[in-house]
């Protein structure tokens, strides 16, 4: 039997409808592009005022999750759609527009995780993962050295390196339904090895911005942890 919302709950009403939506995403029973019911449907559907669900929505627009398109509803938000895409990707020409970078994939190999990679996936030390090396440029220039780690049973069948797309992010969504929520991320400074200086053209120590992200699906669970160093001469790191 589904648990009823309930204001004895230690969190507030409008995020346990937050929650009962997200699990609608998580099911499926929405998809990228998908119009949702109007605030007064859920409402009455799940037994809350529409002012609590027009707070969970809000919530839910606001962290890229949903889009609210004006006449025309709300809708679930594709992984491909730029906004989406700049949610996790900060890194910004220091004079003109933001731009999205090109992509080039080196190597995709199997490997296992270390105890400090298990950790960050919550997985056990050894689990066999993919490991993905690409270049990322910016307006034509390289810029990211970037090595991306995923759990290799969440992903099976995955491309090689060659049918890789520039939004891994929109691949993971369209071939296995993980749809990223949220990102955490921790950044220090670092001096560009012998392989980043040969990715990047820069000499070795040149100073890089390193970023270290987890990425969570909609359930909260870890599903992946890229470690990006950055090239920061003309580009600077865009907090949200």
């Amino acid at each position: 039997m589904t648990r009823e919302l309930t204001e004895i709950s230690p969190k507030p009403l409008y995020q346990q409808v937050r929650e009962r939506l997200l699990l609608r995403l998580i099911d499926g029973n929405w998809k990228a592009g998908d119009v949702i019911p109007s605030e007064i449907q859920l409402a009455r559907e799940l037994g809350v005022s529409q002012g609590t669900v027009r707070k969970a929505l809000d919530e839910m627009v606001r962290d890229n999750i949903l889009r609210r398109k004006q006449g025309r509803g709300t809708f679930v938000a594709s992984s491909d759609d730029a906004e989406f895409v700049f949610q996790f990707f900060r890194l910004q020409p220091d004079d003109g527009d933001r731009v999205l970078p090109s992509s080039l994939v080196l190597t995709v190999t199997r490997d296992r995780a270390t105890a400090a990679t298990a950790a960050k996936l919550d997985i056990e030390r050894g689990t066999e993962t993919l490991r993905i090396e690409r270049i990322r440029s910016l307006n034509d220039r390289p810029v990211i050295s970037e090595t991306v780690i995923l759990v290799r049973a969440l992903f099976e069948g995955f491309p090689k390196a060659p049918e890789i797309p520039n939004n891994l992010y929109n691949l993971y969504a369209r071939r296995w339904s993980i749809r990223i929520g949220r990102t955490d991320e921790r950044l220090k400074a670092a001096g560009a090895s012998e392989i980043e200086a040969e990715r990047l053209n820069c000499a070795v120590g040149t100073p890089l911005l390193c970023i270290e992200r987890v990425a969570h699906d909609l359930s909260g669970a870890p599903v992946e942890l890229r470690l990006s160093n950055c090239l920061t001469e003309a580009f600077h790191y865009a907090a949200p």
